[in-house]
């Protein structure tokens, strides 16, 4: 099948790069367009069968599913200016959390689909988020499945839990990343050891644990009863973890979802202000 992407940033290119090091998807079937057409020129380079389109109207032409990676304000006016090329036979394609799959059947006749995927999903690993519209027939929905089988984990969503499954599945990496690096900061301010040392010990450490998870060998808690030990250093280094981080991550619980509401009525006022 013929897949295009209009928009080739950097979540864009990951999910290109990814289906294809994965073998889901022949380049010869990817037909990319980029506001910026030397990005997209970029990714030719990288991949010689990829054709590059010049405007959003030709990807639509040449693909049947056709992802959206553009900003999410920039989505209503892009699909109002493809709608009267769109058919029941392409599916459209968001990446974007604050869009519904209902806004998008409501402006065009196509099918729609949600699939909110993940930095990990490069390394051809972790979880992609699905929401599939109601005119998404099962010959899509299989589809998609199956190309994203190929490099993650596909989970179906409801659209109430939406923000905190994103929060936790495409900003995780971020979140842990930043902490990662400060433990390693701390490693290096109070001892003798390398910043270099330290983020090779650390990111191993990291890679060990995500290992021991997945196959299933321990789980988080027993992963901490494991390590620590009953009045050892690892218990002293749990209880300061304890006493400072209080109610940290419900603050960017709280945080993100305040951005991801005030993202809401943005799109509202967009989408919503067509119906009568």
């Amino acid at each position: 099948m013929n897949i295009g992407f209009i928009g080739t940033g950097n979540m864009g290119k990951i999910l290109i790069d990814a289906f294809i090091e994965s073998k889901a998807v022949r380049p010869s079937k990817i037909t990319i367009m980029n506001r910026t057409k030397k990005r997209a020129k970029e990714i030719q380079q990288q991949h010689k069968k990829i054709h590059v389109a010049d405007t959003a109207e030709e990807v639509v032409h040449a693909s049947k599913v056709i992802f959206i990676c553009v900003k999410p304000l920039d989505i209503h006016p892009l699909l109002i200016k493809l709608e009267p090329l769109l058919t029941k036979d392409h599916c459209i394609v968001s990446i974007t959390s604050p869009i519904s799959v209902e806004q998008i059947e409501r402006l065009v006749p196509s099918q729609a689909a949600r699939i909110i995927p993940s930095i990990t999903n490069r390394a051809l690993a972790g979880v992609s988020l699905f929401t599939f519209g109601e005119r998404c027939t099962p010959f899509y929905q299989n589809y998609l499945h199956e190309l994203f089988s190929s490099m993650s984990k596909p989970v179906a969503i409801d659209q109430t839990i939406t923000r905190v499954s994103s929060d936790i599945v495409s900003c995780g990496p971020a979140f842990f990343s930043f902490l990662l690096q400060r433990f390693i900061d701390a490693a290096v301010q109070e001892t003798n050891i390398s910043e270099e040392e330290a983020t090779v010990m650390a990111s191993d450490m990291i890679i060990g644990m995500g290992k021991l998870l997945e196959k299933e060998i321990f789980t988080l808690p027993t992963l901490q009863d494991k390590v620590c030990v009953k009045g050892g250093v690892t218990g002293e280094g749990i209880k300061v973890l304890e006493a400072e981080l209080g109610e940290m991550f419900v603050h960017v619980f709280q945080k993100t979802h305040e951005k991801f509401d005030e993202d809401i009525e943005l799109v509202h006022n967009q989408f919503d202000s067509l119906i009568p």
